[in-house]
């Protein structure tokens, strides 16, 4: 999005926006049968775009939407899709003890995975392994739960790979190892929450009848690892993630077009995975193109109707009164929660650009703790309900589909997030966002 004026861009402008993001947060609830099926996903994408394609095209604003949805949309599907296509490629299978200790352990190493191979890399590779571990157990849902948590959300905190609102910062110019720099976030909300999971699993442990611990103990199958030559694809996309740029290569700024390189190589690692990944792999981990369509049709009727948005937001940002760090934090959190993370710390980026601080410490063109907050809380607040990041939804139809009962959107939000979740981030924001 360039600097032009936008200041006679009209509130009703937001109106496909909005619009979109209610279809998002709604039809899953109310509509279920007609929202299952992406080409209507696709249809409602389209229009509600069109309209705000006009309005775009008549009032000369035909630069924002090529920036965007070439510079935005399309490295953010090749991302998504060659992450998705790659972590498909690779399987566990195994049935170890579901003791505390064990089940802990997989969620910290999901903790660490999900910001090397993406939330959703990490929350497919490691759910079903977790799930045949604890098959034998009679308490379980609150696993799943601190599943959604710590594996698909709040561990893909440190690097733009994690999860897709940090890759479009990224995008914006921040730098691959800044995200590094929110180690500190990252290491104490997933250890708060690993802690408190231990300790609800050690009681839930010492209710289970004894005949179930009895065959946990005899039901044991090895954990075993197949695949393993894509994690040489997954490491690819990270170096060229990190690497293929204009910091490293200063001849990519002569030419915006250049930035495709990166994405070329992308692309062919997940094509690479496709042709040296044995079909029996993907059918055993039940690998389908549905979830990555259901992101790209969605995410093209986000990225459209979200331009007007993005500039009005730039043009009245000191109107709304949101300036300092921890608002940006709680309201890029209260947003991360009900609508999807990603388009919500776009917002709150262009919201920050528009306030037009100068500092000595600008990344990506606002202020570098300004960024920091809407960082933390768009990867943190994705865990607060079912719709707020991508994988949540993932995890909780694998889980159903092995005849586990989760919670509903309401008892999930009143009776884990809100007691669970809200006071270790509000203590992430006391600790680290001023």
């Amino acid at each position: 999005m360039n600097h032009a004026d936008y200041s006679n861009v009209q509130l009703y402008t937001i109106i496909p926006f909005i619009l979109m993001l209610a279809a998002i947060a709604v039809l899953p609830l109310k509509f279920n049968h007609f929202w299952e099926k992406n080409q209507n996903k696709l249809i409602i994408s389209i229009v509600l775009s069109v309209p705000v394609l006009i309005y775009l095209l008549v009032n000369g604003f035909t630069h924002e939407i090529i920036h965007t949805m070439l510079f935005d949309y399309i490295p953010f599907i090749i991302l998504l899709g060659s992450l998705f296509t790659i972590t498909g490629g690779i399987l566990l299978k195994g049935d170890i003890q579901a003791k505390p200790s064990i089940n802990t352990l997989f969620l910290g190493i999901g903790a660490v995975l999900a910001s090397f191979m993406g939330t959703t890399g990490a929350a497919m590779l490691l759910i079903r392994p977790v799930i045949k571990t604890n098959q034998e157990r009679t308490f379980k849902v609150h696993t799943i739960l601190f599943f959604i948590a710590i594996v698909a959300n709040c561990g893909g905190l440190l690097t733009p790979l994690g999860d897709p609102p940090l890759f479009m910062m990224y995008l914006r110019g921040a730098p691959f190892e800044w995200f590094l720099g929110l180690v500190k976030e990252w290491f104490v909300v997933n250890a708060l929450l690993l802690t408190l999971y231990y300790f609800v699993d050690s009681y839930y442990y010492k209710k289970e009848p004894e005949i179930s611990i009895t065959k946990d103990k005899s039901e044991v199958e090895p954990l075993k690892l197949q695949g393993k030559r894509n994690f040489i694809f997954l490491i690819g996309v990270v170096l060229s993630v990190e690497f293929i740029n204009e910091f490293y290569l200063p001849f990519m700024k002569t030419n915006e077009y250049f930035k495709f390189i990166r994405e070329i190589v992308i692309l062919s690692m997940g094509l690479l995975s496709l042709k040296f990944t044995e079909n029996e792999i993907r059918k055993q981990n039940n690998f389908t193109w549905h979830p990555i369509e259901e992101v790209a049709y969605l995410f093209l009727g986000i990225f459209f109707t979200m331009i007007p948005a993005l500039m009005y937001l730039q043009s009245h940002a000191k109107e709304l009164g949101i300036s300092t760090p921890p608002q940006f934090y709680y309201y890029t959190g209260l947003l991360s929660s009900f609508l999807d993370n990603t388009p919500t710390a776009v917002t709150f980026h262009s919201l920050a650009l528009g306030l037009g601080v100068k500092t000595k410490d600008i990344i990506a063109g606002i202020p570098e703790n300004i960024l920091v907050a809407i960082s933390v809380a768009s990867v943190l607040f994705g865990s607060m309900t079912y719709i707020g990041n991508g994988p949540n939804f993932m995890v909780k139809a694998v889980a159903e589909e092995n005849k586990i009962k989760m919670p509903d959107f309401f008892s999930y939000i009143f009776k884990f997030s809100l007691i669970v979740l809200l006071p270790i981030f509000i203590l992430i924001q006391l600790l680290f966002i001023h």
